[in-house]
């Protein structure tokens, strides 16, 4: 799982700037401390589909301190697949060739506001020679 910590500070306006150490380009603002979790989960993910959009490898998670948002399984497997192609140098139309699917196929298996089936990602990422583990923590 992705575990991604915030930063919380206070802005001159009565709201709450909320920031990525790991992530620059990931921010938010939230209108109360109790708004954080879901205006940073919004930020956050913005900003990782940014990264998955320009074949960017996704930053590893090193900064610990400060509340975290931990993304959801099939946004965890989205991000990993896209890792999986960047490293590879496998491009969208290559997977969609692989996976005998159609291109648009493709862009929503690696589109985080989309709710593949966690089956196709697994497909995906099996064709690319990786495996997807899930497990509790």
């Amino acid at each position: 799982m992705f575990i991604y910590h915030y930063t919380l500070t206070p802005d001159d306006n009565n709201t709450f700037l909320i920031q990525f150490p790991d992530i620059p380009e990931a921010a938010a603002v939230a209108e109360s401390a109790q708004d954080a979790p879901e205006q940073a989960a919004e930020g956050l993910e913005a900003a990782l589909q940014l990264y998955i959009d320009a074949r960017r490898p996704i930053p590893e998670m090193r900064y610990a301190g400060g509340d975290g948002i931990t993304l959801k399984a099939s946004a965890t497997a989205k991000l990993l697949l896209s890792d999986a192609m960047v490293s590879q140098g496998v491009r969208k139309a290559d997977l969609a060739r692989i996976l005998e699917i159609h291109p648009p196929q493709v862009d929503r298996l690696l589109d985080l506001g989309h709710s593949s089936k966690i089956e196709m990602v697994e497909d995906a990422l099996s064709a690319l020679g990786e495996k997807l583990l899930v497990s509790l923590a």
